[in-house]
């Protein structure tokens, strides 16, 4: 079959926002009992973040460069991080409700973002109505299929292991039966509801485990009529062939890209941190390279052009705390994640230098009232690389190609059409010497390398320890 996913992502950079942490908007209502701002995220904790916050920042991602958004849930809920669906039908109102996402859709949309949520469809909550009624009727719920109970009554309060099936045996995310036709409509038509209320796509959690290739296809068949060009992207660690055949998702986050870009940018720095349920393992050039080339070679070429390649999420601790906060490794990375196929996703501070371990400290706050000083070099570096790629569609759609990978080393090419970009990295921590096939006159687009030489189809030249460098072809 003919592979297709749309080709606005093919040119995006994302920025990943927990919605509870990003920005507070005076304009949205607030209840007592809000954590200090400034405080230490805890795991039941909220700080009152809301959409309206978002809407108000807006400038600020737009000077960084940001063109889509993509937002972990924003349902209502009784969790911070909303990923115990009360509602899936109605925003929450600590978020501002329904009338903020459409003000916050409509002012994105107005400057050309685009707007990705997070859909929780393997598992709702305890609060959630058709789970409720069995919890006040028993087996006598009318919903009761809508779910997999063990015995009744249910006991979803004060156990370890709950009576019915449940995300991770947690008592409080019950999980869908999804073989019950009425459960299958109902998870389509919210998807096609919040595509036509204006989303531009979904981030599926979990979706491995709603373990059924014709749920998945009927629920691309919905949300592409609803808006052909919708991204459909889902939460999968691992390689997801099965899923990118272009008839289910668009693409994954792609961990395979993360978990080699902390080992090779940061393995003399690594905190010794699991990135998820996985340890991190050093890398060298070549070990990082192999492992690009291989993600790279799982899945067609439309697909790795739409992958969205992200260096830290809501899951695993911060990137700078991986790498010993390292900010060496992060700017280096950073150039890498820029420069490489597939769509960049920023998460949410990291160009701030915000640090955080295991959650829920990775889901912290940022400190709006000290932007200026934390508008550093690590910004900088992310808003100077953001604006390399968009300028160079070499850089986003070019195909890939490994130079050199040896020790510290490591160069590749992009090239589309008659154009060419050679990305050069020197990871050690002494200047290093390239001697590279380079057959064109060039431009040096980002970095300083030294001793630069071009003679006879060879590019020879010298980048200092820890740095990276950037070269166009001249036409």
């Amino acid at each position: 079959m003919t592979v297709q996913t749309p080709e606005w992502v093919k040119d995006a950079v994302f920025y990943q926002i927990f919605p509870d942490r990003f920005a507070r908007s005076a304009a949205v209502p607030k209840p007592g009992n809000l954590e200090s701002w400034d405080s230490p995220p805890t795991v039941h904790g909220f700080k009152g973040g809301d959409l309206l916050g978002v809407m108000e920042r807006l400038d600020y991602l737009e000077a960084l460069g940001v063109t889509a958004i993509y937002f972990n849930p924003i349902f209502q809920s009784a969790s911070n991080h909303r990923y115990h669906t009360h509602d899936y039908r109605h925003v929450d109102p600590l978020l501002g409700g329904d009338a903020a996402f459409r003000a916050l859709l409509d002012a994105a949309h107005a400057r050309g973002m685009r707007i990705v949520i997070d859909g929780v469809f393997n598992h709702a909550s305890r609060g959630f109505f058709q789970f409720n009624m069995a919890l006040e009727c028993g087996e006598h719920s009318p919903y009761r299929d809508w779910f997999t109970f063990y015995d009744f009554p249910v006991k979803a309060y004060g156990v370890r292991k709950p009576n019915y099936a449940a995300w991770w045996d947690l008592p409080a995310l019950p999980k869908f039966n999804t073989r019950t036709p009425a459960v299958r409509e109902f998870i389509w038509g919210v998807a096609e509801h919040w595509i036509r209320f204006g989303a531009d796509g979904w981030r599926l959690d979990v979706p491995e485990e709603i373990d059924d290739d014709e749920f998945w296809r009927e629920f691309r068949r919905r949300v592409k009529a609803a808006n052909p060009e919708a991204y459909i992207v889902g939460e999968i660690w691992f390689p997801a062939q099965r899923w990118l055949a272009g008839d289910q998702f668009d693409a994954v986050m792609n961990y395979l890209f993360t978990r080699p870009a902390i080992g090779y940018f940061g393995r003399r720095t690594l905190s010794g941190l699991h990135h998820g349920p996985y340890e991190i393992e050093p890398l060298d050039a070549g070990g990082f390279a192999r492992k690009i080339e291989e993600t790279i070679s799982l899945y067609d070429w439309e697909i790795v052009q739409a992958q969205l390649n992200l260096l830290g999420s809501h899951d695993t601790p911060r990137f700078l705390t991986m790498v010993g906060e390292d900010a060496s490794a992060f700017k280096l990375a950073t150039l890498c994640q820029m420069t490489l196929p597939g769509a960049p996703c920023v998460y949410y501070g990291d160009e701030l230098g915000l640090t955080g371990g295991y959650e829920p400290a990775c889901r912290n706050t940022i400190p709006w009232d000290r932007l200026e000083a934390l508008q550093g070099e690590l910004w900088q570096v992310t808003r100077e690389t953001i604006a390399l790629r968009r300028a160079h569609s070499v850089l986003r759609r070019g195909t890939y190609t490994t130079v050199l990978a040896e020790g510290d080393r490591l160069a590749y090419r992009r090239d589309l059409g008659g154009d060419a970009a050679l990305v050069i990295f020197n990871t050690g921590t002494a200047p290093a010497a390239f001697d590279l096939p380079f057959e064109r006159a060039f431009t040096v687009a980002y970095g300083a390398p030294a001793d630069v030489q071009a003679t006879d189809g060879r590019l020879r030249l010298t980048l200092p320890a820890r740095s990276g460098a950037v070269l166009l072809a001249e036409h």
